[in-house]
């Protein structure tokens, strides 16, 4: 203990640790109704750090290689002690870390967070949400399966639908004309080292501008629920008389971390297999095309669409606008009203939006 005192003394005189520690934990204050869809964000920080630890532990035995890739997974399955459980913790948390992100994103749509000041936590958040959906893509492809192989090839196939430099961009991606060795290297660089530092860094940024702007108050159980930034200058958003982070809202955090783990585990003992349809466990065959190759949930609406138009370009130029609109809601909706009740129309082009996604994917998932 008289070590310790010591070293906490040392260090105090040189870094200020108390007062950091009573900046930010016990003196960071957050609004009296703050409720928990703010622990989506620090969920999600958990899972990035079990994705990206799980991750690491499958590098020591997969091998990147077009004719090795397959059985250093079969490898990690079935002859390394515990190789199965890191693999699927990281397949399953891959899923489960899209997952999240939207309801994360649902919580601030509704709770109108995305709204002036906050431009850019909304943009961040959205560059997150597809570097997540890259890091998602390039990872299917590395067990070398037939799934993976035959998905990859119809996901790359869509580029080459762009007019002019289609054809172009296919051939970056894959790295040749077709599907090969040289694709699953690129996918690997991308997968384990050019996404995930892109992600962390966006993930910095996030905070950053959530701690430098302010937690934005939940707009319900107030009287007044329109935004009160000025526009004239820059204005911290303060909370006098909230609950401080430390200890309250971080038992908040570790309680749904809790709970976000025990539905993680629930599913990665008695229900694995929901993420590997029978083609998962066959390797790759270049001269056999499966009967049904289908992407993953969260892709299966951007399949759909593009079965629906009648050519790729006009379904390309579909998702584009979409997610471009998605994009710029911020400068968009620029209404100071928060409250989800209080705008009918955002309520009902936001709840025609999810049916339309969620039947999107059930059509292309049975069609």
């Amino acid at each position: 203990m008289f070590l310790f005192k010591k070293i906490h003394h040392w260090l105090n005189v040189r870094l200020g640790v108390d007062q950091l520690v009573e900046k930010q934990l016990t003196g960071y204050l957050l609004p009296t109704n703050i409720n928990r869809w703010y622990s989506l964000g620090s969920v999600l920080l958990f899972i990035f750090a079990l994705q990206v630890i799980s991750g690491i532990l499958l590098l020591v035995y997969y091998v990147p290689d077009a004719d090795k890739a397959f059985s250093s997974v079969t490898t990690i399955m079935n002859r390394v002690p515990y190789g199965w459980l890191i693999r699927l913790c990281h397949v399953v948390g891959s899923n489960m870390m899209v997952l999240v992100l939207i309801l994360h994103m649902l919580s601030v749509l509704f709770m109108g967070s995305y709204k002036r000041p906050r431009e850019l936590n909304w943009l961040s958040g959205f560059v997150i949400l597809n570097l997540v959906m890259a890091i998602s893509l390039t990872g299917y492809l590395l067990p070398w399966s037939q799934l993976s192989f035959w998905a990859t090839t119809v996901a790359t196939n869509s580029a080459g639908a762009i007019p002019y430099v289609g054809s172009y961009l296919v051939e970056f991606l894959r790295g040749g004309a077709l599907v090969g060795p040289y694709t699953l290297g690129r996918f690997f660089a991308l997968h384990v080292a050019v996404i995930p530092i892109a992600i962390a860094a966006m993930i910095g940024l996030h905070l950053f501008l959530l701690e430098r702007i302010g937690v934005s108050a939940p707009p319900f159980g107030r009287p007044d629920t329109k935004s009160t930034w000025n526009g004239d200058r820059f204005q911290h958003e303060d909370h006098p008389g909230g609950i401080p982070f430390f200890p309250n809202f971080m038992l908040s955090d570790l309680t749904s971390a809790a709970l976000y783990l025990a539905f993680f585990l629930l599913i990665l003992f008695f229900a694995p297999n929901i993420f590997f349809p029978k083609d998962a466990f066959i390797p790759a065959n270049p001269f056999q095309t499966p009967a049904h190759i289908k992407p993953e949930w969260y892709f299966l609406p951007n399949y759909q669409t593009l079965k629906i138009f009648p050519n790729e370009f006009l379904g390309l130029m579909a998702q584009g606008v979409a997610m471009t609109f998605l994009a710029l809601l911020p400068f968009i909706d620029r209404g100071q009203e928060r409250h989800p009740l209080k705008r009918p129309l955002f309520m009902a082009c936001t709840m025609g939006g999810i049916l339309l996604w969620i039947g999107l994917m059930i059509w292309g998932h049975y069609s």
